[in-house]
């Protein structure tokens, strides 16, 4: 018999603090006695990651409140990107869908709730191409209980095989469709964030996003993502423990005590949701650019992995 919970997959490589946090807001989510969890363990790239990693594989064999557990210890490093796509495409081929949480994400104890409710109600909906659990700080009362925006994002989400596999990993040509089709600014949420350039480094071996090329994907295809009002996930990554992203406040926010309900919308991008989020990127724009400088493109879609 097929389990009406979606598997869960969650990402780790060296913060076994983290993680343990991680697993354990899943763990007191109703439903996850009932939920399938795979956790994929990168290999230390290199030597003096060891003992972190082996760190983070004690707390993996540790878990417990799932209704299976399965343990993929790579041998190998496979980075960022190829950790994420490996294991994200073998559970879309063997379970159809999965939902995707990272080592720096604690989740709501409603969460699991609402993206199997989401991923249930849209899965024959082919412009939908995924749910996603966080939202940024922005005032909760100006937008609606869930919405769509186009194109796709990463910090926790979940979708099916048929919207994955869509995903494209050639950086390139990705770009070269976006510039070809003079969607440059609206890529980059009408100017208010850097998409583009994101795109650039990840091409030029500047960056390991996997995720800027699944926007990228799904924006390209006009699909749509649903979005709660209200956060489900908080961030706790850009605490400086990362090498991608350093310290920073900027995106913190703490998830909704209640239940989102996922409810009948218009099958279409919210537009004043749009324009909420192209507001708050203008404006911690200065706040990152003062912090970060160059780093300042690779802080939303990319997680502090490797």
């Amino acid at each position: 018999m097929i389990s009406d919970k979606a598997p869960i997959a969650v990402f780790a490589y060296k913060r076994p603090e983290h993680l343990k946090r991680v697993l354990y807001a899943l763990a007191a989510n109703p439903g996850a006695l009932e939920s399938d969890l795979y956790v994929f363990s990168d290999a230390p790239k290199v030597v003096g990651d060891f003992e972190a990693v082996e760190a983070v594989r004690k707390v993996v064999n540790e878990v417990v409140g799932f209704k299976s557990v399965t343990k993929i210890f790579r041998e190998k490093n496979l980075g960022l990107a190829g950790s994420i796509t490996t294991g994200v495409s073998s559970l879309c081929n063997s379970h159809g869908r999965v939902i995707v949480v990272e080592d720096d994400l604690v989740v709501s104890p409603h969460f699991l709730g609402y993206m199997n409710d989401a991923l249930l109600k849209y899965k024959n909906e082919k412009r939908v191409i995924s749910i996603h659990g966080y939202v940024y700080p922005v005032v909760a009362k100006d937008l609606p209980e869930t919405f769509f925006i186009r194109g796709a994002d990463c910090w926790g989400w979940a979708t099916w095989q048929r919207g994955w596999e869509i995903y494209e990993p050639n950086g390139e040509l990705l770009r070269d469709k976006i510039q070809k089709a003079g969607l440059e600014r609206e890529f980059d949420f009408d100017g208010s964030y850097a998409y583009m350039k994101m795109l650039s480094d990840q091409i030029s071996g500047k960056n390991d996003s996997w995720a800027i090329r699944w926007y990228a994907s799904a924006f390209l295809a006009d699909k749509l993502t649903l979005y709660p009002g209200r956060s489900l996930v908080t961030n706790i990554g850009a605490d400086g423990s990362g090498t991608h992203v350093g310290s920073t406040t900027v995106f913190d926010i703490d998830f909704t005590e209640d239940k989102v309900l996922v409810e009948n919308i218009p099958l279409q991008e919210h537009h004043k949701a749009r324009q909420i989020f192209a507001h708050y990127f203008r404006a911690i724009t200065p706040t990152l650019l003062r912090r970060f400088k160059s780093r300042i493109v690779n802080l939303i879609h990319s997680n502090p992995y490797v």
